[in-house]
């Protein structure tokens, strides 16, 4: 579980295709600090950390999915080796829930197609598939890249959010560009929702 509140900014070093993908991803997170078997958002996208290291740098190893794979962008090369990514621990007991409730678990992906300045914040503008659109509503939350982000506006499969400059200095936000794919994850009590008027009706 996790808040989509960024911690650290992670950098791939490498990717190699095994059964499943392995990715390795320098961190500034403390390694000791750091379990085998810990879960890591990277991206949005639930990790289970499988090795660790701290030699040259500090850096932990995740095996990705097919699956996984099919459903973000995560690509089937892995993130370009020097990809920045976002990080998240998991959530522990007694700890600030600064966002929303995060699973880790993508639906799917959104297409940057607009990213306009609005006074020193930076409105971007996302269209997603139309199974995903139904659960995104003005003023709900919804994860992308595992930032958690109040949405703005909706138009039908699309819809805007801001970010203010503190979120793209500590996050990937500053570098994102029009066309680029991000991973979503719908709000949990939206799908919920959904499904409940879906067995009403």
């Amino acid at each position: 579980m996790f808040t989509g509140i960024i911690t650290d900014i992670g950098t791939v070093l490498a990717s190699e295709k095994r059964g499943d993908l392995r990715v390795r991803i320098a961190t500034s997170y403390d390694i000791e600090g750091i379990d085998i078997g810990a879960s890591i958002a990277c991206d949005g996208v639930c990790l289970t950390v499988v090795a660790k290291g701290a030699a040259p740098q500090g850096w932990f190893d995740v095996d990705i999915s097919a699956e996984t794979v099919s459903a973000t962008n995560v690509g089937q090369s892995g993130w370009p080796v020097g990809d920045k990514i976002n990080l998240e621990r998991a959530l522990r007991v007694g700890d600030e829930l600064g966002g929303h409730i995060v699973s880790g678990h993508v639906d799917g992906q959104a297409e940057v197609v607009g990213i306009t300045p609005e006074g020193d914040s930076t409105r971007f503008s996302f269209r997603v598939p139309a199974a995903l659109a139904k659960f995104i509503a003005p003023k709900g939350s919804v994860a992308l890249n595992g930032t958690s982000l109040t949405v703005n506006e909706v138009d039908g499969a699309t819809f805007g959010v801001n970010i203010i400059p503190h979120t793209q200095k500590v996050t990937t936000w500053g570098q994102v560009k029009m066309g680029d794919q991000v991973n979503v994850e719908i709000d949990t009590l939206a799908r919920y929702v959904a499904r409940l008027a879906e067995v009403a009706g």
